[in-house]
């Protein structure tokens, strides 16, 4: 078998997945005994799991989120007055889907920008575009949107402004 070009043409088409699970089966002797769909469907299936997480990363790098905070990690018994029924539909990212916005607001050092980070990184892992701003920076660019003419442009883009004072 001449393995070493059929890499190579997966490299070239960048398939990189495929290439990486191609050349582990190539190292696990159990796998020739598998069935020709069987392990076609593994170097697929390892092809999808590289390209989410490659765009689940850019969409991360992307957001620039402040911290690292993720929807599963909300401490509901904390004395904030959040509930998990209020949660549920914007950890779902139903909101996103019906473009609706969402603002945060209450006093400093209550969780708002954890919570924000929190529901950004929930979003990018939905497939959505984020993008984490904090308040005079968001009106720093819309000023200099409206004085440059591409404050239609930014109006467009895909952005979740959490609100808040700190």
């Amino acid at each position: 078998m001449m393995t070493q070009p059929l890499l190579d043409t997966l490299r070239r088409l960048k398939l990189t997945g495929m290439h990486d699970a191609l050349a582990h089966q190539l190292t696990q002797p159990d796998t020739y005994d598998l069935p020709f769909e069987d392990r076609l469907g593994m170097l697929l299936d390892r092809e999808v799991l590289h390209r989410d997480n490659r765009r689940l990363d850019r969409l991360l790098k992307t957001a620039k989120l402040r911290v690292t905070a993720c929807v599963e990690d909300i401490d509901y018994r904390h004395p904030r007055g959040l509930e998990r029924g209020r949660m549920a539909p914007l950890t779902s990212g139903e909101w996103i889907g019906q473009s609706l916005n969402l603002c945060l607001t209450g006093p400093t050092g209550c969780g708002k920008t954890w919570l924000a980070c929190a529901l950004g990184n929930q979003a990018c892992r939905q497939g959505y575009s984020v993008r984490y701003l904090r308040v005079p920076r968001l009106f720093e660019q819309l000023r200099i949107a409206q004085g440059d003419g591409s404050y239609a442009r930014l109006m467009r883009r895909q952005l979740l402004w959490p609100v808040g004072d700190n």
